[in-house]
């Protein structure tokens, strides 16, 4: 009777296709349906390979995953790659968090102002507003 391969986690399988085929496409990115045709993923299966590579196999290889409209996902060495991407992560986030404030607290705090809970959220979220603010630029 033949042994039975260990079942490897999806996710890290998925990781590893994603990652040997944007480190074969270096110094260029792929796009999700060139790493779909490179892998033979789906494009869901490539996502949660995109997701595996950033949370574990960049941190391990200390070569961050960036992705731009033009040249897709790519292993860049470039550090000013690294800090543009980051950028654009932080206006991203920042906008997020904006909504919130503005389509979320405001509102509960101008309908209750004496809200202790909502006063704490917008002082504690406007701190961290003007750092996204700050790390964006």
């Amino acid at each position: 009777m033949p042994r039975r391969r260990e079942a490897r986690p999806l996710a890290e399988h998925y990781g590893d296709l994603v990652r040997v085929a944007l480190m074969e496409a270096r110094p260029a990115g792929l796009h999700t349906y060139q790493l779909m045709a490179a892998t033979r993923l789906t494009r869901s299966q490539v996502g949660r390979g995109i997701r595996h590579v950033r949370d574990v196999v960049a941190a391990e290889n200390l070569t961050p995953i960036t992705w731009t409209r033009r040249d897709g996902f790519m292993f860049s060495d470039d550090p000013a790659d690294w800090i543009e991407y980051d950028k654009r992560q932080f206006r991203q986030i920042l906008g997020r968090l904006t909504r919130v404030i503005t389509g979320t607290l405001d509102p509960h705090l101008a309908r209750y102002p004496d809200d202790e809970w909502a006063q704490l959220a917008t002082a504690q979220l406007t701190g961290v507003r003007a750092t996204l603010a700050q790390l964006s630029k």
